[in-house]
């Protein structure tokens, strides 16, 4: 079911703040900012061999970032796991009884599907991606 690790998403208040760490300090280049309208996010990848490092900053004061940061700090957000078949994976956890934030795919960075785990069930937040290529 799992592939690899596609991301580890971290939560920030600024992107270009952070992104400074990852690219002048790392040497690591940032790919393009992109807005996520309905999950009330800007993103930006950094790639770092076949795995990336997702900067995720929140659009909207009542987001679920801007919440996360406001109580626990920036930092580690989530963990990514990439997925050949989302919805066959997801309907294989239901049945193996773990708890979805997200019934359904949505739609995410680069227009892939992607879908959350509830961290209650996993300790962590897991994210699944069903990449484009």
């Amino acid at each position: 079911m799992i592939e690899k690790i596609n991301h580890i998403g971290i939560a920030v208040n600024s992107i270009e703040d952070a992104a400074r760490l990852y690219t002048e300090v790392l040497g690591l280049k940032l790919g393009k900012i992109e807005a996520l309208e309905d999950r009330k996010v800007k993103i930006a990848m950094i790639p770092v061999g076949e795995s990336k490092v997702e900067l995720v900053e929140s659009t909207d004061p009542e987001g679920a970032i801007a919440k996360h940061i406001e109580s626990r700090g920036e930092g580690l957000h989530h963990v990514a796991f990439e997925v050949s078949n989302i919805q066959a994976a997801l309907e294989a956890l239901t049945k193996r009884g773990i708890a979805l934030i997200d019934e359904k795919p949505g739609i995410g960075a680069g227009g892939d599907k992607i879908a959350f785990l509830h961290p209650k069930g996993t300790k962590v937040l897991i994210e699944l991606v069903e990449s484009k290529k």
